[in-house]
């Protein structure tokens, strides 16, 4: 019975002392590790080969580890990848992460950039869940060469194969027989420009020589032109001179004539309204005083002087027997 209680009792006391060695690690490695800085990195890229405890490195220079991956809920198309490195690597603005595959090892974190004089990255006062949404700065990133192509590789892969499945519907058999056509209509095509050579080179003369034909005759059109344009200046401007002058002389004439015509308007309306009148009672006196001498006249042809002096002579009367 005592020996079993002593058993007991050294079991306790052993895993009393790994627990307490086991908390002493996590303190040494906590304070070893304290002084590093943590980031986040967005990646929208496959992140094919990190893990957690994977190298993180600066310039090449490793300078830290992976800490975390998880998926970022509020956009599935992101993975989130937490790093710690050491405090004196520069991460300053301007600072980019990629990821560095490779075929013979598990990937790494590479980041470079850092700007000379610039400032360290780091979570703004003003809105800081903005830019720091896990509350430790975030350094953005970019296409790794050996990543992108990595993660570009099946969608290059699949247009090889689509190019190469319309090639072999171009090159088929019935397409085949239309580009060898082609190609001897191209060669008799070709056969017949060489034979004809000669008149080829002979129209191309002709038509250098109509060329310069219409070139001297354009330039004599020019001198044409200028000659047009020197004798209307010469002759047809003291012409267009002599007319404005001639105009300007009508003009004077209308206003002296309009303004005559206004000064003798008054007159024309009393002539038209008292002496058109009495000249029109004249014309009638006269021709009353006309027909009473054609009626005298008429009495001295038909009775003599005696009929204007009396009354005209009764005929005799006879009585009936």
């Amino acid at each position: 019975m005592e020996t079993r209680s002593n058993h007991v009792l050294v079991g306790a006391v052993v895993l009393i002392l790994l627990a307490v060695l086991a908390l002493f690690i996590v303190w040494l490695a906590r304070l070893g590790g304290g002084n590093e800085r943590e980031y986040d990195i967005f990646f929208k890229q496959s992140v094919d080969g990190l893990s957690p405890g994977s190298s993180v490195s600066f310039s090449g220079v490793p300078s830290g580890q992976v800490k975390d991956i998880q998926f970022w809920k509020p956009d599935p198309s992101l993975v989130r990848v937490r790093i710690s490195v050491k405090p004196d690597v520069p991460i300053l603005e301007g600072t980019t992460a990629s990821i560095q595959g490779s075929f013979t090892g598990p990937s790494t974190v590479q980041l470079d950039g850092a700007v000379k004089g610039a400032p360290p990255i780091a979570c703004p006062v003003e809105h800081p869940r903005a830019a720091c949404p896990l509350g430790v700065p975030v350094i953005p990133t970019k296409q790794g060469g050996l990543g992108a192509l990595l993660s570009s590789a099946p969608k290059l892969l699949e247009r090889i194969s689509t190019l190469t499945e319309r090639l072999s519907d171009l090159l088929g058999d019935k397409n085949q027989d239309s580009i060898r056509g082609i190609l001897a209509n191209t060669n008799r095509l070709t056969k017949s420009l060489a034979d004809r050579g000669p008149e080829i080179a002979a129209t191309l003369a002709e038509t250098r020589q109509a060329i310069e034909k219409a070139a001297t005759a354009a330039e004599q059109i020019g001198n044409l032109a200028q000659t047009t344009n020197g004798v209307l200046s010469e002759n047809v401007k003291p012409t267009i001179a002599n007319l404005n002058e001639t105009i300007s002389a009508a003009k004077k004439s209308m206003q002296t004539l309009d303004a005559t015509i206004g000064d003798a308007r008054p007159g024309l309306q009393a002539f038209s309204k008292t002496t058109v009148p009495e000249v029109g009672q004249l014309v009638q006196d006269l021709r009353e005083m006309a027909l009473a001498l054609t009626s005298v006249s008429q009495k001295l042809d038909q009775g003599g002087a005696s009929s204007l002096l009396g009354a005209p002579k009764l005929p005799d009367y006879k009585g009936k027997k």
